[in-house]
């Protein structure tokens, strides 16, 4: 393949443009905001996971409180009904007396009983009510947090789409510049050669593999034509010559 000696620069200055788009393509992906906003959201996701279950406890022991506080009133109203027939003299047989008094013992313990429960019950709902806010609080603060670092990445990703943006039109200017049959090959060759398609011989050195050429292959490159297309014979990279080749 042939090509104009300028044609062939103008690769090297494609070549140089197509490193900086992988530049700017890597540093987007590397932004430390990733992994900072990764690590924030599994650390929110836990808390919310512990909020949800502090919440959950929290309902629980509302319910179980409404219900000993319904044992509670129940056994009370049944006690203070018992206490009146009582004190109203209706129960004559003194059997039956005994009988009321022993069930009013039984409904004063069996009171006291429910109210130790209710108080346990309300420690506990007080105790949950304290994670929940607890939870809550850290979650806000941990969701600022993440909330910060989203706006930090989004603004370092916008700043670097707009210098891709930039790059990647003067890319296309100055390929299109470039013979299509060239720019096929090196096109083809970036591909295979991780990104490299063309390197400048630099004193006798291949800045693609940065292997240097053998007197042998100096020669050769000599007595080519300024404008035959060259490549590395250890890379196969499209090797171009400069006034810098130390030829």
């Amino acid at each position: 393949m042939n090509a104009a000696p300028a044609d062939q620069i103008r690769l090297l200055d494609v070549q140089a443009l197509d490193v900086r788009l992988q530049q700017l393509a890597h540093k987007r992906s590397s932004l430390p905001e990733h992994a900072e906003i990764e690590s924030l959201n599994k650390d929110l996701t836990q808390l919310r996971d512990l909020l949800v279950a502090a919440q959950t406890e929290e309902s629980d022991c509302a319910r179980e409180q409404i219900k000993a506080e319904q044992d509670v009133d129940q056994v009370r109203q049944r006690a203070v009904r018992d206490q009146q027939r009582l004190d109203s003299g209706a129960v004559s047989s003194p059997k039956d007396l005994e009988s009321l008094q022993r069930e009013i013992t039984s409904l004063a313990k069996r009171q006291g009983d429910l109210e130790d429960i209710v108080l346990e019950v309300m420690e506990r709902r007080e105790s949950a009510q304290e994670r929940v806010a607890e939870l809550t609080e850290r979650a806000s603060a941990v969701q600022t947090k993440a909330d910060d670092a989203t706006a930090r990445r989004d603004a370092a990703e916008a700043e670097i789409d707009r210098e891709a943006a930039s790059v990647g039109k003067e890319r296309e200017l100055v390929a299109g510049s470039v013979p299509a049959d060239l720019l096929k090959l090196y096109e083809k060759l970036r591909q295979q050669q991780g990104g490299v398609g063309a390197a400048r011989l630099y004193q006798r050195k291949c800045e693609g593999c940065h292997i240097e050429l053998n007197i042998t292959e100096v020669n050769e490159v000599r007595a080519a034509a300024p404008d035959t297309v060259l490549r590395c014979e250890n890379c196969r990279r499209i090797l171009v010559r400069t006034s810098e080749s130390g030829l």
